[in-house]
């Protein structure tokens, strides 16, 4: 599982890469590799999430449809969250203080 999470990042990161401005800016997350599914994040800046979700979100459905593709070869399913610095912050405070409950 290790393997093809690291090569559907790779994946990911080459096509997304070429997409946006601010590449230093990027960051891209993987959730914990559960048994056949893997869930990635994709942390932009805010004019970088607009380039790659594309005008009504074919930019990124297509993204999405490519990365599964190369999921499915393998037999795992992949999420793929876009979203800005600013919703990460919001995402992953709303995380914690559901751990804190």
């Amino acid at each position: 599982m290790e393997e093809i999470t690291s090569q559907l990042k790779d994946f990911l990161q080459y096509i997304a890469l070429n997409f946006i401005k601010e590449p230093k800016l990027a960051e891209l997350r993987v959730g914990h590799p559960e048994d056949k599914k893997v869930n990635f994040r994709l942390i932009l800046t805010q004019p970088d999430v607009a380039t790659l979700i594309g005008r009504q979100g074919f930019t990124a459905s297509t993204i999405r449809s490519m990365l599964k593709a190369a999921a499915e070869r393998e037999g795992v399913k992949v999420n793929l969250r876009i979203h800005s610095h600013d919703e990460e912050r919001q995402y992953t405070a709303a995380l914690e203080a559901r751990e804190m409950e």
